[in-house]
């Protein structure tokens, strides 16, 4: 005898001014994340909102002070009452922007997106563990989308100290403590190679231009000094003894 799943209700609603995609799109994937990760969950909520309204959440919530592109908010219900999973928050402009630059739809990040803030909702997190929850997303997305994986906005608050890391299949995880460190120790040593290599390569000196065809330059004239003139006295006539 086969055991019925409880009914799942999601909640759509949107505050954005750019159309996201609603329960045609995004349904069965909700489905497929609550009966593999979350099987007693009976609701769950998924908003659209613009950057201005996703940071304010972001500085009230996490005390950051600038958007993001997705937040999730576990539900905290008392024991008996409805099992709601939580609210999924999601900034269509930003998913709209990394969807550019991935080159797929925006329907693509999204679903992303909603899978990452699924993963939050159930427990995960990515700024405490080592890669867990970055790998759990990535299987996800070949399994319940047949579609390679794509990276996560790196503007997002992580724990201090912590680096992100190119692994060699593209993708990128958030590692802390010694593999921070040693992280940060090759990129000091690349770095350092660069320049030493710019040290040893001399800057050539090139050649004065010569001065072309042109006027000579003037050069100072000594004055001279002023010949004197000397005046000849002109002989005077002889006087005669006669007295007129």
């Amino acid at each position: 005898m086969t055991q019925t799943r409880p009914p799942f209700m999601i909640d759509w609603s949107s505050r954005s001014k750019m159309r996201g995609p609603g329960e045609q799109s995004l349904g069965k994937l909700l489905h497929d994340l609550r009966d593999r990760l979350a099987p007693e969950a009976q609701g769950i909520s998924l908003t659209y909102v613009d950057d201005r309204g996703m940071r304010k959440l972001n500085r009230e919530h996490r005390g950051k002070n600038m958007t993001t592109d997705v937040l999730s908010f576990p539900s905290s219900a008392e024991k008996g009452a409805f099992p709601h999973l939580g609210d999924i928050v999601i900034s269509l402009p930003t998913a709209e922007k990394m969807a550019k630059k991935f080159g797929v739809s925006r329907r693509r990040e999204v679903e992303t997106l909603v899978i990452h803030g699924f993963l939050h909702l159930c427990g995960h997190d990515h700024e405490m563990d080592r890669g867990e929850m970055m790998t759990l997303q990535a299987q996800l997305e070949r399994e319940l989308l047949d579609e390679e994986p794509l990276a996560m906005s790196l503007k997002r608050g992580r724990k201090p100290g912590s680096k992100v890391k190119k692994l060699k299949d593209g993708s990128r995880v958030v590692v802390t403590g010694r593999a921070a460190a040693a992280l940060v120790r090759r990129e000091r040593v690349k770095k350092d190679k660069k320049v030493k290599v710019k040290k040893a390569i001399k800057p050539v000196k090139e050649p004065m231009p010569k001065r072309g065809p042109g006027r000579p330059r003037k050069e100072a004239m000594v004055p001279t000094p002023a010949k004197r003139l000397v005046r000849r006295r002109r002989p005077s006539p002889t006087r005669s003894g006669v007295i007129s």
